[in-house]
């Protein structure tokens, strides 16, 4: 996938919604695709994160391990597809961070990684991107925190 073909993907994704162009191609720049075969993962909970990661094509449970007394196993806090976003922490935080779910593929999936570290320095670099990714951020965390109530409610 070329980078323009990457940034088309980018900006039609609903969490890059109203991106400048201008920071759709720095935010291009630091991407790469990653290509999972069904039954793989994306990552692990428990494992060190630092990126974010949108679906391009394909199907991704985000789980969560779970062991409450008799209640043992993994619950599902959301079913992800194509223009999908997964991951957040590290770009607010500006360190990796213990993963607290997992993402796995449930048929083959490609996805776009968008570099972490990378993206806070921009977010530091330019005030006016930073907020506007910081407010994206912001309404990711909030659909995942709806999510994990959701599922929640399932146990």
């Amino acid at each position: 996938m070329a980078n323009t073909e990457i940034q088309s993907t980018l900006q039609s994704c609903g969490f890059l919604k109203n991106i400048s162009p201008a920071h759709l191609a720095t935010i291009s720049d630091f991407c790469s695709l990653d290509q999972y075969t069904a039954g793989a993962y994306v990552f692990r909970q428990g494992d060190f994160g630092e990126d974010l990661f949108i679906i391009v094509d394909g199907y991704v449970f985000l789980e969560r391990a779970m062991d409450i007394g008799s209640h043992k196993g993994s619950v599902v806090i959301d079913a992800l597809g194509k223009g999908r976003t997964l991951g957040c922490w590290s770009a607010l935080l500006g360190e990796p961070h213990v993963l607290m779910s997992s993402a796995s593929c449930q048929k083959d999936s490609t996805v776009i990684r968008l570099k972490g570290r990378q993206l806070r320095k921009c977010m530091e670099e330019d005030t006016p991107f930073g907020f506007f990714m910081l407010e994206r951020l912001c309404f990711l965390l909030r659909e995942r925190i709806q999510a994990a109530y959701g599922a929640m409610d399932k146990i």
